[in-house]
């Protein structure tokens, strides 16, 4: 999506909450129902905690599994959750800019209706 979708005024008027999704994804679903802008953002706020669950989950479990390389996964581990950390940042700025460029690699993905 780009922001032709969305209207000024949406931008405008729910980009503080659109950005706070990225903290807390379901706040859009709360304080801005009917805001397309800030449930794209809810949307992408959801896959980046859903991300940052599953490297932590897989990263855990292939620890226990292969005890001997554990250093190595968590390393591994900790790599990835800075890379999503990184993609966090980069997205609350955005969405603070009025941009609603989708998340690389898992952006396209929509769990939540619009």
């Amino acid at each position: 999506m780009d922001n032709q979708t969305f209207t000024q005024e949406d931008i405008q008027e729910n980009k503080t909450v659109a950005a706070l999704a990225y903290l807390i994804f379901f706040l859009p679903m709360l304080a801005a129902k009917d805001s397309p802008f800030a449930k794209f953002h809810g949307n992408q706020g959801l896959l980046l905690f859903l991300a940052s669950l599953g490297v932590s989950v897989a990263s855990n479990l292939l620890a226990v599994i292969l005890w001997f390389l554990a250093p190595v996964i968590w390393a591994l581990a900790s790599l990835a959750a800075l890379g999503i950390f990184i993609l966090g940042i980069l997205a609350i700025v955005n969405t603070l800019n009025g941009k609603a460029d989708p998340l690389p690699f898992i952006g396209h993905i929509n769990l939540i209706n619009k």
